[in-house]
């Protein structure tokens, strides 16, 4: 395993699409989670949206950290013109969601958030991404088949709808997936 100075790593997150991020870094970390109210303030602009989320989950481990310990918490929103679409209430609505995207560019926000017993720093990554059209026939078989109501915007960048219709990105491929991993491990570092 790499290491980041002597801290205890502590990755406050169900997604396994963020462990499997960190597991990247060849760092050790455990994973802590806990149910947290993912609501905002509605004058937020898209981009303070993510961050804001990360640092509520931060705030619901607070108390519970070790002196050595470093929480990682973070949020990701995908926005399509002004619209932030979050993670989808059904079927109907990862549709809805999807046929927005097709053809056209939207971002992907994901912020991270570093907090200890006595310092906490928070950071947001944006990727801008572009669909093709991703006709009827596909959209159904990537809901049905992945089931994407977990994810922002109803999509996984590194499933089969990412690999089918994704025509560009500019920004990092780790931001799309929920975490940029190159300013968390500079973060961590400095940390």
């Amino acid at each position: 395993m790499f290491k980041l100075g002597s801290s205890r790593l502590i990755l406050a997150s169900q997604s396994p699409r963020r462990q499997e991020l960190l597991k990247g870094l060849c760092v050790d970390f455990e994973i802590k989670t806990k149910q947290i109210d993912e609501s905002y303030p509605s004058n937020l602009k898209e981009a303070e949206v993510p961050t804001f989320i990360a640092l509520k989950k931060a705030d619901a481990f607070k108390e519970d950290l070790s002196p050595n310990d470093i929480l990682i918490t973070s949020d990701t929103v995908v926005c399509l013109d002004s619209e932030i679409l979050e993670k989808p209430l059904d079927a109907k609505d990862a549709k809805r969601m999807l046929r927005a995207l097709s053809g056209k560019q939207h971002t992907v926000y994901s912020a991270v958030c570093l907090t200890s017993k006595d310092k906490q720093i928070s950071f947001c990554d944006s990727t801008l991404v572009k669909f093709k059209v991703i006709d009827q026939e596909e959209i159904e078989f990537y809901i049905e088949r992945f089931k994407p109501f977990d994810k922002a915007g109803a999509y996984g960048v590194q499933e089969w709808i990412g690999y089918i219709g994704i025509e560009q990105m500019i920004g990092s491929y780790y931001t799309v997936m929920g975490m940029p991993m190159h300013l968390l491990y500079e973060e961590l570092k400095r940390f």
